[in-house]
């Protein structure tokens, strides 16, 4: 029987799977205590984590028996891929797992920024009628959409925008122009200059590497389509949070969905304060009951392969 420590949640019908097999301890919130996060990872076997746990430095250190980390998603950025696989320990993210959550995710609140006529609950609730002032928004069908990043979540986040009518162009640096991938999926490959001067709305979906890091500060974002809309659930530092409050108030943007952050949970930040079609949500693009069921089931069956 091998030793499992869980860092963060899971879904409780995974959880009992591994318990069946293995010693296994689970708590939520061990990746806020760093003294017995660190205590029970020197005796892991392997350890399971979603984005918050760091697996590297010091932790890396008291994994000294660890065989496999196992990814509850797909951005491996908290993770030293290099370093564990160094020490031989296998990382298992959960690829495509969480796809179509987090296309859902992009296409729900392009319709919503586009459309701007969500948020009028309370005024209308109040005796409040203001029609004229919501009749000028946009449809998301005869719209282009702008995919930096092409993997298994931008090509799903491609399909559904496709059936709602929207021309799709994608860039990614991972992958040459003439790729099967992107006449398979009807969608063009661009160049991301071309793209974001194209798109209605640009949806990223790149990894958090160096060359990624600020990859839309203000003068990409300046260059982007006027009125055009930012929706960023892949990793924080792919964007720079204060241009885009700037060009919200500007109107050069109009509109900006931003599920993910520099830093974690996101302290108060002033710039953001009053910012007008502005959606902000705790980086749970990718987390739906159905996507968390089958991502703890997939890395559940491959830690369990990997423990043999």
């Amino acid at each position: 029987m091998k030793r499992i420590i869980i860092t963060e949640f899971m879904d409780e019908a995974a959880v009992a799977q591994l318990r069946a097999a293995h010693d296994v301890t689970y708590d939520p919130k061990l990746v806020d205590d760093g003294a017995r996060l660190h205590a029970e990872a020197a005796g892991a076997d392997a350890i399971i984590v979603r984005n918050r746990t760091q697996v590297r430095g010091e932790l890396l250190v008291s994994l000294a028996r660890c065989q496999v980390v196992g990814r509850l998603g797909v951005g491996l950025d908290n993770i030293d891929v290099a370093a564990c696989e160094a020490r031989g320990m296998r990382v298992i993210p959960a690829t495509g797992a969480n796809a179509l959550s987090v296309a859902e995710y992009v296409i729900a609140a392009a319709m919503l920024l586009l459309r701007g006529a969500y948020r009028s609950t309370d005024a209308v609730a109040s005796g409040g009628w203001p029609r004229n002032a919501l009749s000028n928004g946009r449809e998301l069908g005869g719209k282009t959409l702008g995919l930096a990043g092409f993997g298994s979540i931008g090509q799903f986040t491609s399909r559904l925008a496709r059936a709602l009518g929207m021309e799709v162009v994608a860039y990614d640096a991972m992958l040459g122009p003439n790729d099967p991938v992107f006449a398979a999926a009807g969608v063009a490959c661009v160049g991301l200059d071309d793209l974001v001067a194209r798109a209605d709305v640009v949806s990223l979906h790149v990894p958090l590497v160096d060359s990624t890091r600020n990859l839309f500060g203000a003068e990409r974002i300046g260059a982007m389509k006027a009125g055009a809309v930012l929706i960023n659930t892949a990793r924080g530092g792919i964007v720079d949070e204060r241009a885009v409050a700037g060009a919200l108030r500007s109107g050069r943007l109009g509109g900006a969905a931003l599920d993910v952050f520099d830093v974690e949970p996101l302290p108060a930040q002033p710039h953001f304060e009053g910012c007008p079609n502005l959606l902000l949500t705790p980086h749970v693009a990718g987390v739906t009951r159905e996507s968390n069921e089958r991502v703890s089931s997939l890395v559940t069956a491959k830690v369990l392969e990997a423990l043999r």
